[in-house]
């Protein structure tokens, strides 16, 4: 009988939550550790899973020598120096997205992940999901022909709030690494590095990106369109178009459970239910890795979050907007 793969979590937040109750329906899981910044939530959540190792600091919980895996799910301002933390104890790291703020500290964290032979991945849950594994497999079986154009949206109706995380700068706050990293995601999923990016972008007070739009155009004809804002609630879907057919993706289109195909031969309808939340499946081909001895998937490789982090880098180039960390 294969050994579980032993879990820390790093965070006590909602999103910890969420990857925490997967862990409980993922086989092989088992959750033995959470650190957080205080004991006193640090007690609260293991109480509430049943996690016999707590942690009053993120420090302690990446020394835990009972932990094979750590998930980072703390805001993204903080996922460079979190990994940093967890890699240089000897520990194999999930984070959450984004990744980092820039593709300077992501390729500084998998330079060191490298060096030390440890598996790291981001966990940009869309990439996992049996929804998005089979449009990908309908994709690279022609059965829409040649992919012309893609399109997706993902929008909240947030309002201002300068408490908030999503405006605040110093937690990497604004649409972009929040929400907009899952349409540019999808299209860069589906589409690969494009030629030129146009973009635009309007600005809170405190100057994060409320909401922005986003061109891709390749050198091969395709173009994505892509769009993302904090201020209004939008149908969240996704569109394939192809030179024989089209993908249409359901809302929320990246955590979908249905989407259909369209061609001349009718409309097929896939619906793939969750076997949980949709946690689940990133951490199981996590666990996967390491049983296997992999340091990084082959579901989300290192090169495809660098991608990411790079045009994610350009776009808020063309918009002038840092993030406090990265000032001089």
């Amino acid at each position: 009988m294969t050994n579980p793969i032993r879990w820390g979590i790093m965070s006590t937040g909602n999103i910890a939550h969420a990857f925490a109750s997967a862990l409980q329906h993922t086989p092989g899981a088992e959750l033995v550790a959470v650190g957080s910044r205080n004991m006193a939530t640090a007690e609260a959540f293991a109480e509430q899973y049943k996690i016999p190792n707590r942690h009053d600091s993120y420090a302690s919980l990446a020394n835990d020598p009972n932990v094979d895996i750590i998930y980072i799910g703390t805001p993204h301002i903080f996922h460079y120096e979190n990994m940093r933390l967890c890699l240089e104890a000897g520990k194999a790291v999930l984070c959450e997205k984004a990744f980092t703020i820039n593709a300077q500290e992501a390729q500084t964290i998998i330079d060191l992940a490298r060096e030390k032979n440890l598996f790291l991945m981001e966990a940009l849950w869309t990439r996992f999901t049996p929804a998005m594994r089979k449009i990908q497999d309908i994709i690279h079986e022609g059965v829409i022909g040649e992919i012309r154009t893609v399109t997706a949206d993902f929008g909240i109706n947030r309002p201002f709030d300068p408490d908030h995380r999503l405006y605040n700068p110093d937690l990497g706050g604004g649409a972009l690494l929040d929400i907009g990293i899952y349409p540019l995601m999808f299209a860069l999923t589906l589409l690969g590095e494009p030629s030129t990016i146009v973009s635009t972008a309007q600005f809170s007070e405190l100057g994060m990106d409320t909401q922005m739009g986003l061109l891709l155009n390749y050198d091969n004809g395709k173009i994505a369109s892509l769009t993302a804002t904090l201020q209004s609630a939008t149908p969240c879907v996704a569109t394939i178009n192809g030179s024989a057919g089209r993908i249409e993706v359901a809302a929320n289109f990246w955590m979908t459970q249905e989407f259909t195909v369209i061609t001349e031969q009718g409309e097929d309808v896939h619906d793939m239910p969750f076997e949980f939340n949709g946690y689940e499946y990133e951490a199981a081909e996590a666990m996967r890795c390491l049983s296997e001895g992999l340091t990084e998937s082959p579901v989300m490789p290192h090169a495809d979050t660098l991608l990411i982090m790079r045009t994610m880098d350009a776009i808020r180039q063309q918009w002038g907007m840092t993030y406090p960390t990265e000032q001089t």
